[in-house]
């Protein structure tokens, strides 16, 4: 029973029942379960509610609660079998496997035994995931219903427990005892892209260098009522000008940060570039960091804004980018979903041959530090069922972590349908240079501002490690 909008309820009396017989339920958990189950119950343990601090767990993921699974018997008994009327009196159980989202679990009671007298009726309780292992047994005893009934179902409405504002405190949390970094802000001259650098500030994130013409930063600041007492600000002729000196200073370490202003990327980028001493051996690229309100972990999304249509050579380096970042975010062996539309080889689409490539290398050790599988379509690297359904035995599917897109056009219209159409948070980075770089979309809020400068301290302490 997959579709929950139940049209009537009819329950089984006593004198219908007879041992040996079976009733089922099947349901696909979601996210959504597992955060209204959190809601409802008060259990708000971090293995079941945080995917940063579960990926660190045995489980290595956010697992669903056990009692979610007996919820199903429960829901089993008192809608269908025996159904309205029935009263429990005794249930026993045994969990033996943890579920996961997009585990689809199939609930099975079937009769045991009967006492005309008392009217209990015995059952066996077995639920088993996709792949037919026991997640949970036991037993049940029931008052079965001795009337029968038969009438209208009322379906309650779908509940929604995204809650935006608390991913971002997590996350935030997550880097506070990081000391703040110096960070150039490069030509902040709009509301959000000043308030933004200015909150990074007040969180104690980023030690702000505002670069940019000053006449003009300071109108935006009175026109949005913010206040720029004590700000570091260096002056410049206009955007361009603000690029090249925040390179300047990145190279001469007086930064350990960039931060994007209300400038194009492509001027920032250009400044970087052409900036030898911000150079490493690796490509630089881009990696999107989101929060989906249907998705149990923060999802890593590269590259959606800097390479174009990256050869193979630099999608290796754009993935191994994304698994340092991983790395820095708490995710030890990230999964890697190398997208594309399909999740065969096909000569005919380059996606696909740069995917299967990609995983050798990583076979070879060309890529380091995470579980690559690829290609996969975007619904089989997102949902366990979709690869069930399609016959992929993969690691990577239902449990990704990262997706690595074929080229700046797909990861972009995907990276803005999930924030514009599914609901979700989003803040960014670019790797590869030799510091950090906090890059948004100018139509970025203050808040994916604050949360890119999060990613950045977070990189730039990592750097003191790794650099001399």
């Amino acid at each position: 029973m997959n579709d929950l909008s139940i049209q009537t309820i009819e329950n089984v009396t006593y004198d219908e029942l007879a041992v040996g017989q079976s009733s089922r339920m099947v349901r696909t958990l979601t996210l959504s379960d597992i955060q209204a189950f959190a809601a409802v119950s008060g259990d708000f343990n971090p293995t079941h509610v945080d995917a940063e601090f579960a990926v660190q767990t045995l489980f290595h993921g956010v697992v669903a609660h056990g009692m979610w699974g007996a919820t199903l018997i429960s829901s089993l008994l008192g809608t269908q079998f025996p159904g309205a009327g029935t009263v429990y009196v005794d249930q026993s159980l045994h969990f033996a496997l943890p579920v996961r989202v997009g585990d689809t679990l199939t609930a099975i009671v079937t009769i045991t035994g009967k006492d005309d007298n008392s009217k209990r009726v015995a059952l066996d309780c077995q639920v088993v995931n996709q792949n037919g292992g026991i997640v949970l047994s036991g037993s049940a005893v029931v008052l079965a219903p001795t009337q029968k009934v038969r009438r209208k179902a009322i379906n309650p409405p779908e509940v929604r427990t995204f809650d935006p504002q608390a991913r971002f405190d997590a996350l935030l949390s997550s880097v506070s005892h990081l000391a703040a970094v110096r960070c150039a802000v490069v030509h902040p001259c709009d509301s959000e892209s000043l308030k933004g650098a200015l909150n990074a500030a007040h969180f104690n994130l980023i030690k702000p260098v505002l670069i940019a013409p000053e006449a003009k930063l300071r109108a935006v600041a009175e026109g949005a009522g913010l206040d720029l007492n004590g700000a570091e600000i260096i002056s410049v002729e206009h955007s361009v000008a603000a690029a090249a000196r925040a390179a300047e200073m990145a190279a001469n370490g007086e930064v350990e940060a960039m931060m994007k202003g209300s400038l194009h990327t492509d001027e920032l980028m250009s400044a970087v570039v052409t900036t030898r001493a911000l150079r490493t051996k690796r490509r630089l690229s881009h990696v999107f960091r989101f929060d989906v309100p249907m998705y149990d972990r923060p999802l890593l999304i590269t590259d959606a804004a800097i390479n174009i249509k990256p050869t193979l050579e630099e999608k290796a380096d754009i993935i191994q980018n994304a698994i340092h970042l991983a790395h820095a975010l708490g995710n030890e062996r990230p999964n890697v979903a190398i997208l594309s539309a399909v999740e065969t080889v096909n000569v005919k689409m380059q996606s696909t041959l740069d995917a299967a490539a990609l995983c050798k290398m990583a076979d070879r050790g060309q890529i380091k530090g995470g579980v690559l599988d690829g290609p996969l379509a975007f619904d089989n690297a997102i949902s366990m069922e979709a690869a069930r359904i399609k016959g992929i035995e993969s690691s990577v599917s239902g449990n990704a972590d990262i997706l690595a897109v074929p080229d700046l056009e797909s990861g972009n219209m995907l990276a803005k349908q999930l924030e514009y159409l599914a609901g979700a948070t989003t803040c960014g980075i670019v790797m590869g240079a030799r510091i950090p770089i906090a890059l948004t979309s100018r139509a970025d809020s203050a808040n994916a501002r604050v949360a890119s400068a999060a990613l950045a301290l977070l990189m730039a302490h990592r750097n003191r490690k790794v650099q001399p």
